[in-house]
């Protein structure tokens, strides 16, 4: 049986294509993944002690868009849950991002004060300043708290995550870091936030099942037989590889994630704990405060070690934002329209491009659109 499209990869990205291809166009998808299970990267699944574990690290549901909201609403019923944040900064927990709570805590209480008059006065209440704009601040001591912030809490943190110096990364990278001038602890301040209440591989079989969509697990893809599976490819794996690395391989970060199960009903504070110090790994998420699953006496804990990213051994999780990188990705895509116009890449491994759970539905919705 030939089909109208093989999609590759079965991570939101491919979920959501295979799903508008099947029921708003009435096509039939082969929808094949070489893991054993859907979902890719937001697979969730108890352990062998019943608490239900994010399988490839903690992800948190948030997003401003109504459409993407709407659309997996379909699919799921929410749990409304705010992500929190302490980080441990100078033997201090303190709310991630920086806010006016963290100042109080780390500074002695007159110079916390004068900071927190001078944040207002210059950018006012509830405003979200990257830490390159404070580091340009005509006031000294706004500078100078810019740079504690930028020692502190993103230098060793940049150098575990992406084994790399600061400056070596692209600038948006540092842009991103904010200190709020507010006392809001929340991780995320989008419009909805929350979790789905059976889990999230519940939620990709949910927008799987659709009698057009024909899914095929534990299955490589093959690109000696895609031609006779389908006309059409949406691919969602890594470009380079699509391509036999023939521009040379695209580099990626990877992790290692240590799970322990402890016997009390909770570990942590909040659902995340992050070591921006010189501590080998970057975060503990302890998983029954992130899913909501009441279990008494029991608790598992996730710590997340980075590590380089071996093709053929390891899973490659971020592209590394570099200009150089993106650069050799766009040799990929000018190559991909040339000899593969056939083939759509998409996805944080085929855009080569870090997304939000809700920025990965959102791509795939506006390609589907488009076609």
């Amino acid at each position: 049986m030939k089909f109208d499209w093989l999609v590759v990869g079965a991570g939101l990205t491919g979920l959501t294509f295979a799903r508008q291809m099947a029921s708003q166009r009435n096509e039939r998808v082969l929808l094949i993944d070489s893991r054993t299970h859907l979902g890719g990267n937001i697979f969730d699944e108890c352990n062998e002690h019943g608490v239900l574990v994010h399988k490839y690290g903690p992800h948190i549901f948030h997003t401003n868009s109504d459409k993407v909201w709407n659309y997996l609403s379909q699919f799921t019923a929410w749990r409304p849950y705010e992500h929190r944040v302490l980080g441990l900064v100078r033997d201090k927990w303190v709310p991630l991002p920086f806010n006016l709570d963290a100042i109080e805590r780390l500074f002695p209480a007159s110079v916390a004060a004068d900071l927190e008059s001078r944040l207002l006065r210059a950018y006012g209440a509830e405003a979200k300043v990257p830490v390159l704009e404070l580091r340009r601040s005509e006031d000294p001591e706004l500078r100078a708290l810019a740079a504690f912030v930028y020692e502190n809490v993103f230098l060793d943190y940049t150098r575990k995550q992406w084994a790399l110096e600061p400056e070596d990364l692209d600038p948006a990278v540092t842009a991103r870091v904010p200190i709020l001038v507010s006392r809001d602890d929340r991780y995320f301040q989008d419009t909805y936030q929350a979790m789905p209440v059976p889990g999230y591989a519940a939620m990709a079989r949910a927008i799987a099942d659709h009698p057009n969509i024909t899914v095929q697990l534990g299955t490589p893809f093959d690109p000696s037989q895609a031609s006779q599976r389908a006309d059409r490819i949406f691919f969602t794996g890594q470009i380079d590889r699509f391509f036999d690395f023939r521009l040379g391989e695209l580099p990626y970060r990877s992790m290692r994630f240590e799970s322990r199960t402890l016997p009390v009903d909770q570990f942590q504070t909040v659902g995340t704990h992050n070591y921006p110090g010189n501590e080998p790994h970057t975060r503990i998420t302890e998983q029954k405060i992130i899913t909501g699953q009441e279990l008494e006496g029991i608790t598992t804990i996730v710590t997340e070690y980075p590590m380089a990213h071996v093709e053929g051994k390891t899973d490659p999780f971020y592209p590394i934002p570099r200009p150089d990188n993106r650069a050799l990705y766009s040799r990929y895509a000018s190559l991909a329209e040339i000899e593969t116009p056939h083939v759509i890449f998409a996805g944080r491994l085929g855009d080569y491009q870090y997304y939000n759970m809700d920025q990965a539905v959102a791509r795939a919705l506006v390609i589907a659109q488009r076609i």
